[in-house]
């Protein structure tokens, strides 16, 4: 009896402490910001990186790199001293060939870390230095969850990925294009979707490069939130202007460019390669070119408003030679992303790379383990700013409710893992060791009684209980897991909402109204 009784209360006590740790939460706890405890990993030696640097300053000096479609950029440009060979008789593109020196010179005046204010000040970030910073997949225009299936994505479903970051613990940004909503006009999304972020969210965001108009139109709804002047002081929008690689910058991210740097917001500058596509096939290649496209990105910010906060980017991937397809999750492109990161740090500059990439379909076993060769390296490189960094499929075709709350459960372990070594006193457990001496057993000593709840990570979705167990609970796999947990967090979102003050809200709303009145729906 003794023994059944034993047993029973062993079952309850296990169903309590798994009920505490499913039970709805009060509020949303977020982690800081990732203070990394750990050493960078570098691959390059000095003579390598003086190397890649030289090539990257013969690109720029010798071959040139191309503005197409954007007059103003080319004026400016030639008003401070590039070289500038206008192509196809227009006055809008040309080849822009630098001095040696003038692109670092011009990158110095950037800061190299600053904050990015959120709606909520407890959930500022600071981007730069050893602070690690996760957002959430940016830019897919189809949506799988496991009910549905793949399909294009809606607004609906953009709002969904928005509460989902907003009650991720470890995401500590809200992003920005989590999904593309086709079933909103494309001139007019940009206004609901910053919205929803603004809404929806009290995490920092990104901000519209589709157009310069959609920029402006960001950073006006910024300020309906922030103040003007707020605004024009202090960072409050981060947004990702890629360059058209090989060697261009096109009208569209040079004027979205223009204008968050103009208004002192911060930009990602970033070369986005395909590796034997945008860029040779060799990383040290890819280094310099990708290292000439970002200095001229951000030179240009800085030439038109110096000290507006940027981000020094680099996206990179492999690709299959037999089909053409990117290909994440492989060797080269590590190797790219930890070489990059080195030059960044020698600029001054906060960094921004890796993410949940993998090229699978499903939430399967190969989005596991590329992404975790994204993810991990991406960190160990000391990235500053980690865009995709949860629910990436499909080498960034779609977006998924799953596996955003699959891989905002591994972003968490990285918290940990980048926390290094707890060498206090209680780190070291002498006292423990002291208590139980030879051949004794730690379970019910002191130190683990003071300690069993934190010491350690507990996932939210991995199953380690029996095969027997397991089986009676329904034999579900992380997919299915998944799948139960996002929605429960929604369900339980509304009671956890940010509040909003109805004035600003009303603002915003308004706005909205008067700009997307002023424009005819285009669905191109």
């Amino acid at each position: 009896m003794a023994d059944a009784a034993e047993t029973g209360r062993g079952r309850r006590n296990r169903t309590d402490r798994r009920a505490q740790r499913t039970s709805a939460p009060s509020s949303i706890e977020q982690l800081a910001v990732i203070d990394r405890k750990l050493a960078d990993v570098n691959v390059l030696s000095e003579e390598g990186l003086a190397l890649i640097e030289a090539n990257a300053e013969t690109i720029c000096q010798e071959i040139g790199l191309n503005i197409s479609e954007d007059a103003f950029a080319i004026q400016k440009w030639k008003e401070h001293g590039a070289d500038v060979e206008f192509l196809n008789g227009k006055d809008d593109t040309a080849r822009i060939r630098f001095p040696k020196g003038m692109l670092r010179a011009l990158c110095k005046t950037a800061p190299s870390s600053f904050i990015q204010h959120a709606r909520n000040p407890a959930r500022n970030v600071e981007i730069g230095g050893k602070k690690t910073v996760f957002a959430p997949v940016y830019g897919p225009p189809f949506y799988r969850s496991y009910d549905e299936g793949r399909r294009y994505a809606t607004l609906a479903d953009f709002e969904t990925l928005v509460k989902l970051t907003y009650m991720s613990p470890a995401l500590h940004h809200s992003g920005g294009t989590v999904c593309e909503p086709v079933d909103i006009p494309v001139n007019k999304r940009h206004f609901d979707m910053i919205y929803a972020h603004l809404k929806y969210s009290d995490k920092p965001i990104m901000g519209s490069v589709t157009a310069p108009e959609r920029a402006q139109d960001t950073v006006d709804m910024c300020k309906l939130v922030f103040g003007a002047d707020f605004v024009d002081q202090n960072c409050v929008t981060t947004s990702l202007i890629n360059v058209n690689s090989p060697l261009t910058y096109d009208g569209i991210m040079n004027g979205a460019l223009r204008v968050y740097a103009e208004n002192n917001q911060a930009c990602i500058v970033s070369p986005f390669i395909i590796s034997g596509a945008m860029a040779p096939v060799s990383p040290a290649g890819v280094m310099a070119q990708a290292l000439a496209e970002a200095m001229m990105g951000i030179a240009y910010g800085q030439m038109l408003r110096p000290g507006s906060p940027v981000i020094f980017g680099t996206f990179a991937a492999s690709m299959s030679m037999a089909s053409g397809a990117p290909t994440f999750g492989t060797p080269e492109p590590t190797l790219i992303i930890m070489g990059m990161a080195q030059l960044a740090r020698r600029m001054n500059l906060p960094f921004r790379s890796g993410g949940s990439l993998n090229a699978s379909k499903v939430p399967d076993a190969q989005a596991a383990y590329e992404t975790m060769m994204s993810i991990l390296p991406s960190v160990g490189a000391g990235v500053n700013f980690m865009l995709h960094a949860a629910g990436w499929l499909e080498g960034g075709l779609v977006s998924s409710p799953e596996k955003l709350v699959m891989d905002a459960d591994q972003l968490a372990m990285v918290h940990i893992m980048q926390g290094g070594v707890d060498l206090s006193e209680n780190g070291q457990a002498m006292d423990a060791i002291r208590e139980v001496g030879p051949g004794g057993h730690y379970l019910g000593c002191d130190h683990t009684n003071r300690n069993f709840q934190t010491a350690f990570y507990e996932s939210k979705l991995a199953n380690s209980a029996s095969y027997e167990q397991w089986e009676i609970e329904g034999s579900q796999d992380m997919y299915q897991r998944a799948n139960t947990r996002w929605k429960r967090m929604i369900s339980e979102y509304d009671a956890l909402a940010p509040a909003i003050d109805p004035g600003v809200d009303e603002a915003l709303t308004s706005f909205i109204a008067q700009r997307k009145g002023s424009m005819p729906d285009a669905m191109y």
